[in-house]
């Protein structure tokens, strides 16, 4: 009996510590996948509440401003044409209680020109442009700009319609698709697997599942991107005294659950793309508790982390060297020294004062890059560089009298 148990115990004991070794370095079992394209800013319907939702013009200036990626809603007309919109029954968005598979493309009524944003308590989106799009106008109008597509119903001719687009306008590279329901997900998969696609529900709950059981270190993923909204977003929706203790502690417990450093570093490493959503009036947060901007700068849709919200600073109390250096996105800081962030490979980059080794820097919990590292300097100029960290203002705010 003794001898049962002791295998038991080496047993389990070995399981666990395997577990947890490949869920802190999973390159070991799994090969990380290649990213197409990083994306810390996403355009929620492209950017709703900025325009009209799904429309042109949106579109147009989520891109002006600097997003990383669009996020539309795609279906099908009777004409099969597939268009963006979000709903397909037109009665909330054109005051016409009419499907959009009833139609063809050329009788769909154009939008309201004042819409409520249905995430946002008491926020309404307005603009001229309220014609419906078709989803080719959007990637002939942004053919570099990765589009995030929510494929809204169970139709197989809407898929395969979709899959064609991506595929004539060579968009694999910059497409990710997918629903919240696992059957749509498989027949996405199935059409165009070149075409990366999203967890959906069943595959996020099941993620959890094997993330507790210390299962996940040992499974293959095949989806690229996890999307899911902080819990705390509908405590925003809905009036919170009026919610019950139970639906409380309901979104307690998933916030719990879901919202796990240990969860997104693994799946992180794994070439896997986190985005946690919290959803905002403004396109600006501050957080009083870090010197950074913590979300997205130009959407109601930010890409955040709940991580990121507990660092207490980016840098130390008087890191400070020169500001008036200038970065990728604009004006930069160079610290002395920094904190809460990790460093990427060094490589040689040409620079505005000349060729330098630099390595990126990137947030810890987030890892949204920030900026860089200057490994080498090669002109004898700029050897003051040296071991010093260039910071973009994009990515901080100031609240100590920086000028």
């Amino acid at each position: 009996m003794a001898g049962v148990a002791l295998y038991l115990v080496s047993t389990l004991g070995g399981y666990l510590l395997t577990s947890a070794l490949l869920l802190k370095c999973p390159g070991l079992l799994h090969r990380p996948k290649r990213q197409r394209f990083r994306c810390r800013h996403i355009s929620h319907r492209g950017g709703a509440g900025e325009n009209l939702e799904n429309t042109m013009a949106a579109f147009c200036h989520a891109v002006n401003v600097g997003t990383d990626m669009l996020e539309l809603d795609c279906h099908l007309t009777k004409d099969e044409q597939v268009v963006v919109s979000h709903d397909e029954n037109l009665k909330r968005a054109t005051g016409i209680d009419v499907s959009i598979s009833d139609l063809k493309y050329s009788e769909l009524p154009p939008y309201l020109c004042k819409l409520d944003v249905t995430f946002q308590k008491e926020c309404h989106c307005e603009g001229e442009d309220n014609r419906i799009p078709l989803l080719k106008e959007v990637f002939e109008a942004f053919p570099n700009t990765p589009v995030n597509i929510d494929i809204k119903v169970n139709n197989n001719v809407l898929i395969k319609k979709v899959s064609e687009l991506v595929s004539q306008y060579k968009r694999e590279h910059l497409t990710v698709w997918g629903n919240v329901n696992y059957e749509i997900v498989e027949k996405c998969h199935k059409e165009n697997a070149d075409i990366p696609i999203l967890f959906c529900l069943k595959r996020v709950l099941l993620l959890v599942g094997l993330f507790y059981t210390g299962l996940l270190p040992f499974i293959p993923i095949r989806e690229e991107f996890l999307e899911i909204p902080m819990p705390s977003i509908i405590l925003k929706l809905k009036e919170p005294e009026k919610m019950t203790r139970s639906q409380k502690f309901v979104i307690w417990l998933a916030d719990v659950l879901l919202m796990r450093k240990a969860l997104f570093d693994h799946l992180t490493a794994r070439g896997i793309q986190v985005i946690c959503i919290e959803e905002k009036k403004l396109a600006h947060k501050k957080s009083k508790k870090l010197d950074l901007w913590i979300s997205g700068q130009i959407t109601l849709q930010s890409v955040v982390s709940k991580a990121t919200v507990k660092w207490e600073r980016l840098s130390s109390e008087s890191p400070l060297l020169i500001s008036s250096f200038q970065g990728s996105q604009g004006r930069a800081y160079l610290f002395n020294s920094v904190v809460n962030v990790g460093c990427g490979p060094a490589e040689e980059r040409v620079l505005l004062t000349g060729l330098h080794a630099v390595a990126d820097i990137y947030c810890e919990n987030c890892k949204t890059t920030l900026g860089w590292k200057y490994e080498h300097a090669f002109e004898s100029s700029q050897k003051y560089k040296e071991g010093k960290y260039i910071i973009e203002l994009a990515h901080m705010i100031k609240d100590n009298g920086w000028d």
